[in-house]
């Protein structure tokens, strides 16, 4: 009786993840938009539409329940890198930090060819979004654990910015870090050789120059002003 379930549970998992991975590929080749839930069951290797409904209900449940998978895997690989680092030194730098936000995505890309095609279909949500980006990369898990470590050290390291302008930066670095990894998900060999070292340094490079600049006088004014047309 054991044997049979855990048959059942592992046909189970096996049919989820076939449907995520079909998923996958096809929102990187075409766009969500024009993806069908007949393409994708058929992708995954089943006959039946009924399935995707059986373990998603309908395509949000999907969409989320690939971005929990990915966030888990991007979360624990952060802790891995976290942890090596905190052993080298308990005060990390501003670019260790921004390494730590984009390094275990770089990294999971850089080996799989599937969490690939994940960036390319949904990294871009972010970058796109009307409310904070932050806010919306908090609705949908975070960076878990390793995530909320890695921010309260980050905060720490850029004490010359208030609580807003700390906020403000921080939309602004992960709406670059989005696109960023969307448009080079999408290269001809991607995350791969050289070029692939490049890009991460340079990303690195320009989330560092974000995050450490002060606050000029313009933008001072400029918070006034609104401040004063709200008031």
């Amino acid at each position: 009786m054991d044997i049979k379930e855990d048959g059942q549970k592992d046909r189970s998992r096996a049919t989820k993840n076939a449907i995520m991975r079909a998923m996958e590929k096809l929102v990187s080749e075409r766009g969500i938009e024009n993806v069908t839930k007949r393409e994708i069951v058929k992708l995954a290797g089943q006959k039946n539409e009924s399935v995707l409904q059986y373990h998603f209900q309908n395509l949000q449940g999907l969409i989320d329940a690939i971005q929990h998978s990915r966030n888990l895997q991007t979360q624990n690989k952060r802790a891995e890198l976290l942890e090596t680092l905190l052993a080298k030194t308990r005060n990390p730098s501003l670019r260790d930090l921004c390494h730590l936000m984009v390094l275990p995505a770089f990294l999971l890309a850089k080996e799989d060819a599937q969490y690939r095609r994940y960036i390319s279909a949904f990294s871009l949500e972010p970058a796109r979004t009307t409310q904070s980006a932050l806010s919306l990369v908090t609705q949908k898990g975070g960076g878990g654990a390793s995530g909320r470590e890695t921010g309260k050290l980050l905060r720490d390291t850029l004490s010359h910015l208030n609580e807003d302008a700390y906020l403000r930066r921080m939309d602004s670095a992960i709406r670059l870090v989005s696109a960023s990894m969307n448009h080079h998900a999408r290269q001809k060999n991607a995350f791969q050789g050289n070029e692939a070292g490049l890009f991460i340094n340079n990303l690195v490079d320009g989330m560092v120059g974000l995050l450490s600049a002060p606050v000029s006088n313009a933008t001072t004014d400029s918070i006034s002003l609104l401040d004063t047309k709200l008031s």
